[in-house]
């Protein structure tokens, strides 16, 4: 859009991010009338589609019977906003200003300004990875960080968590349910999760667990595919290989919310505050959804629905405010 023509970049809804959440935002948004604007640019390292773009085959978003791969799914989100009229710019979002309405967003290289009467933001989180070329290589073939999204793919198969806190703890209480045995694997002695998460845990028999280690590799890349992994004891320096088919990673999530800090109030673990049982932030007029303000489920279907909950919300704040 051209600096010649402001009017065209003052908006009624600025969503920023296009996964699940952005997506379901604009769709809904554009029904209502209301001409969103959606940016898919990168967010801080993030990629136009979310999580799901790494993502090889989803069998758990309805309607779907016979599994659809990540990308496919995303493309099918993107096409159907294109449908219903949201206008999608692949630029980066740089910077925001909530400090005052019509709120203030700037993007793309030339950082132009736009502006808008409700904002939504999307921008979803990014899982932490061990940073191994192994495990690089086989993310999509065995290596994953979402047991609930993952872990059915290796139904009576031997597995392996790594991790020491919460997270860990629940994704392999998880896949005990499904997997013929689950390795856990920890850094130290002592786990940060909670006693009652622990002793869930440790008194599972399903559950092996290897204190004071770290994966040094994952193997094969050679076949495309896991079939073990090389652990070695930090303290004895001794390694072990574990044949395992399955290799998640549990060592937490990062929120994309580096463009709104000292702008929205945050959790301590960084995700975007909102209001209980809404997309509400602290701002009125600025929505969140998805995995950047859901660090309990962070399901695709989850997302999906908050970013729903968010164009709605932003509706009926339009028209209770007189911008609609």
């Amino acid at each position: 859009m051209s600096e010649s023509n402001p009017g065209e970049r003052a908006r009624n809804v600025i969503i920023i991010g296009s996964g699940p959440a952005g997506h379901t935002a604009g769709i809904y948004a554009a029904r209502a009338n209301l001409r969103p604007l959606l940016f898919e640019g990168v967010v801080k390292g993030g990629i136009p589609g979310g999580q799901l773009m790494i993502t090889n085959d989803v069998e758990n978003y309805p309607g779907f019977p016979a599994k659809v791969t990540g990308p496919d799914l995303m493309t099918a989100f993107r096409a159907q906003s294109e449908h219903q009229g949201v206008e999608i710019l692949s630029e980066d979002v740089n910077k925001v200003d909530f400090s005052q309405r019509p709120f203030r967003v700037w993007a793309g290289d030339d950082d132009t300004l736009y502006t808008a009467q409700t904002v939504i933001i999307a921008t979803g989180a990014q899982a932490k990875w061990l940073n191994l070329p192994t495990e690089d290589a086989l993310k999509g073939k065995g290596v994953s960080a979402c047991a609930v999204c993952d872990g059915a793919f290796f139904r009576n198969q031997d597995v392996m968590v790594v991790g020491g806190g919460d997270t860990a703890m629940e994704e392999s209480m998880y896949l005990s349910g499904i997997c013929k045995s689950v390795t856990l694997v920890h850094r130290r002695r002592d786990f940060r999760a909670s006693k009652t998460m622990q002793d869930r845990v440790l008194k599972n028999p399903k559950i092996h667990v290897i204190y004071d280690s770290a994966v040094d590799e994952i193997l094969d890349v050679s076949k495309g595919e896991v079939t073990g992994a090389r652990v070695r004891n930090l303290r004895t320096n001794e390694v072990t290989d574990v044949a395992i088919t399955g290799f998640f990673v549990a060592i937490g999530h990062t929120p994309n919310t580096e463009l709104f800090k000292g702008q929205l109030e945050l959790h301590d673990n960084g995700y975007i505050k909102t209001k209980p049982g809404t997309t509400q932030t602290n701002v009125p007029g600025v929505f969140a959804s998805g995995d950047v303000q859901d660090f309990v489920y962070r399901q695709a279907v989850t997302a999906a629905g908050t970013g729903c909950m968010a164009a709605l919300e932003a509706e009926r704040w339009l028209a209770q405010n007189g911008a609609h």
